[in-house]
């Protein structure tokens, strides 16, 4: 796609202000860093406060035809138990095919003005996939209709509330996972306590006229700075989070890719959703293969592709998600290795410019994922 044939976010010129260097990603021209550097933007939203534009990802209301339930029509290729979902309350779940892998992960939420409507966000470079998936398979049964005139913002880390609860105090009784609509400067954003670094923060849908002027209002707070794409992925892979496209692909089974959580109890017993056998046979047998954590002996990263290889030398997979993790203090990665090497502390080798470099299987998240969870 060539520069010219990107799409850009409504907050594009503000991206280009702020000094953000822009590139291409998911069919839009969005900023991979800004002046203050990939590696400060990722300290800064551990420490302080981040805002991310997550604009490309897709945004939609599902609705059934005959006035039921559309979660639980969408349970037949989504394993998570989205029927139980009360008004105001949200959950991460996975769109499988007909084999049990994942085409995508995704979040869903009840709404409040009807309990038959649910609010979707899906990845950005997913979004015709998955809402073509949606629409043929249930076709005469879910209307799915598009929110395209909606801008994304993620507001992200330990002063994110402080930061967002400035326009609207009721933010601070949220918890993760729960979303509710709320009115900030006088526009009637959707408001969920969720996000993709590990830290606590909200995901904000906003009318995409309102979105400049509403950015800039929140970047008024002095904790807050625009972060880009480039630490968004250090922030995600240090706090253990998937990508799709990289650590899973229709291929892969929410077991092999560590998502089991995804799976609700209920639907476990019942298995009634799509290539049930095969993700339940995982579960009890465990998977030939699984996504682990690993973190390389000495400073060289390992990035995606590199090959994984026993003490032997023989190669037994492949990196999916590698780079430097800021907050962690050195490289880290994620890949797809044999049963046999799955257990935290196995010594491998990592193939980093045609040398083996030593390394080690370990437990994720590489940092305290820190989200405000309600109180027992």
């Amino acid at each position: 796609m060539s520069v010219d044939e990107l799409l850009t976010t409504p907050l594009y010129d503000l991206h280009v202000a702020a000094g953000g260097k822009m590139v291409p990603f998911a069919g839009y021209s969005m900023p991979v860093q800004y002046p203050l550097g990939i590696m400060k933007e990722h300290l800064h939203t551990r420490e302080k406060a981040g805002l991310f534009d997550v604009s490309h990802m897709g945004q939609c209301y599902i609705r059934s035809t005959d006035g039921s339930d559309p979660a639980k029509t969408l349970e037949e290729i989504m394993p998570g138990a989205l029927a139980v979902l009360k008004p105001g309350k949200m959950r991460l779940t996975v769109l499988l095919n007909d084999d049990g892998g994942i085409e995508d992960d995704l979040m869903i939420a009840r709404t409040f003005e009807s309990e038959g409507t649910l609010f979707v966000v899906v990845n950005g470079a997913c979004k015709e996939k998955d809402f073509s998936i949606i629409e043929e398979r249930f076709a005469g049964r879910l209307v799915l209709e598009p929110l395209a005139d909606r801008a994304l913002l993620a507001l992200q880390g330990p002063r994110a509330e402080a930061v967002l609860a400035e326009l609207a105090p009721e933010v601070k009784d949220m918890v993760f996972m729960e979303t509710t609509m709320i009115t900030l400067e006088g526009t009637v954003c959707w408001v969920s306590r969720c996000g993709y670094t590990g830290e606590d923060g909200f995901e904000i849908s906003v009318p995409e006229a309102d979105a400049p002027a509403f950015a800039q209002r929140l970047l008024r707070h002095a904790d807050l700075e625009w972060i880009g794409l480039g630490a968004r992925d250090s922030l995600r892979l240090e706090a253990g989070l998937c990508l799709s496209g990289h650590d899973f692909d229709g291929s892969i089974t929410p077991v092999e890719a560590g998502l089991a959580f995804t799976l609700g109890k209920k639907r476990r017993e019942a298995g009634d959703f799509i290539a049930s056998e095969r993700i339940l046979s995982q579960l009890q047998d465990g998977p030939d293969k699984s996504l682990v954590g690993i973190v390389p002996v000495g400073r060289a990263p390992a990035r995606e592709g590199a090959e994984i290889a026993d003490l032997d030398g023989n190669i037994i997979g492949t990196v999916t998600s590698g780079g430097f993790g800021p907050t962690f203090g050195g490289p880290v990665a994620r890949g797809y290795v044999p049963k046999a090497f799955t257990e935290e502390g196995t010594e491998i080798q990592l193939m980093i410019r045609g040398k083996a470099h030593p390394a080690k299987v370990v437990a994720t998240p590489f940092v305290p994922q820190r989200y405000k969870r309600k109180q027992a």
